[in-house]
């Protein structure tokens, strides 16, 4: 299973040529609303240290590749088409919006911090950037009040003074956004609320819906154009602004990173993604040079385009997921190459979590763990870290 990210914002920010940069994929990109009509899904990269070294040994991966012991590992990432105002309520194409949104597990919410594009996603000048951010989680947690109201409402229809547990009836209304009953029942005592909704004021309702949002569609700001003055004066304006304190920011310029890939690919540059340098290695136009050179000030500066940042943030940071390589007794090898998969596992995740994702057969036969690098044995109850490498000892292998 890939992780899914979602990718979200107004139309014309440059969200279509974020994704293409992401993915090398050829989706349209235009600046008129709705470019994207359908989600478009694409397999982007995370990087991660690659263990190999370690064992004197060069990795062949199973799935993408490994450029000198940087490990690329595939996820999904998803062009969610028709955010607007009031897309909670069906304008646009807000109704298939909500549902693509929903298959994703973070989002990342390209904002074009140039302020050259108003809320609507027309141009203009002097845009804040700010708007752009509430409005999305304005629509957000509309969308999750209204199934939180739903919930409430057959709660109090089916067990009208009777003793029944509210976080049962409410996470079975919201299933669809991941959140199981235990996880209500902390969400709803984490804000200081009684397991009794007659007790709950309207501003709790409100505030318990955005709690819930925010803990199953955590999200991170790709701050895009970030090549232009205007939007460095932005940025510096809203990354201090302290009611923004609690999201994560991410500078960013989707055109330069696909400037970079596609001269990378033309044999112009040796680009590795999410680095803050390039060389150029072919024959290049004077304006070219310009171009290249002006590029170069930009990763230099923000340490990258941004692009890369932006989805392992959304993984490693928000999510808080963790890398995890099998390995066979002596740490690298098994049957079928060296080091040949990388697994993105959830955070908290155990050595019996880590076996039933490889396969259920390895899950339900699982004696233990080794911890290659070490050698010792680790319990199946054993929380593990990022970047382990961990041998599986089971009775059962996997189906073939």
């Amino acid at each position: 299973m890939s992780y899914r990210i979602g990718l979200v914002g107004k139309p014309s920010v440059g969200k279509s040529t974020f994704f293409n940069a992401a993915t090398m994929n050829d989706v349209p990109e235009g600046a008129y609303p709705f470019t994207t009509i359908d989600p478009t899904v694409g397999e982007a990269y995370v990087r991660v240290d690659c263990a190999a070294p370690e064992f004197d040994e060069t990795c062949t991966p199973s799935v993408g590749v490994c450029r000198e012991g940087t490990r690329f590992v595939p996820v999904k990432l998803v062009d969610v088409a028709g955010l607007v105002p009031g897309a909670h309520e069906g304008r646009g194409l807000g109704n298939q919006f909500l549902t693509d949104l929903n298959e994703t597990d973070v989002l990342i919410h390209v904002v074009d911090f140039s302020g050259k594009t108003d809320i609507e996603g027309e141009a203009t000048e002097g845009h804040d950037p700010r708007e752009d951010i509430d409005f999305l989680e304005e629509e957000l947690d509309a969308w999750y009040l209204d199934v939180l109201e739903k919930g409430l409402e057959k709660f109090e229809t089916r067990y009208h003074g009777a003793d029944a547990a509210i976080e049962e009836e409410l996470a079975d209304q919201m299933s669809a956004f991941g959140i199981d009953k235990d996880r209500m029942k902390r969400t709803i005592l984490a804000q200081d609320l009684e397991l009794d909704p007659e007790t709950w004021e309207e501003t709790d309702r409100i505030e318990l819906a955005r709690e819930i949002r925010k803990r199953t569609k955590p999200m991170v700001i790709a701050a895009n154009k970030m090549d232009t003055p205007e939007a460095q004066a932005n940025w510096e304006e809203i990354t201090t602004d302290p009611d923004y304190d609690r999201l994560s920011f991410m500078p960013a310029s989707a055109h330069a990173e696909k400037a970079l890939k596609n001269a990378d690919e033309g044999g112009v540059v040796d680009y590795t993604p999410g680095e803050s340098d390039f060389e150029v290695v072919g024959d290049v136009s004077g304006e070219q040079k310009a171009g290249l050179d002006q590029i170069g000030e930009f990763v230099e500066e923000y340490e990258g385009t941004g692009v890369q940042g932006a989805l392992e943030a959304a993984v490693f940071d928000v999510l808080g997921c963790i890398a995890v390589f099998p390995g066979s007794a002596n740490g690298s090898k098994d049957e079928k190459g060296v080091f040949r998969d990388c697994f993105i596992l959830p955070e908290g995740s155990t050595t019996e979590d880590f076996a039933y994702h490889i396969h259920s057969d390895i899950g339900e036969g699982l004696l233990h763990g080794t911890d290659c690098r070490s050698g010792r044995q680790v319990g199946t109850d054993r929380e593990l870290s990022h970047r382990d490498v961990i041998e599986l000892v089971s009775t059962k292998q996997a189906a073939p």
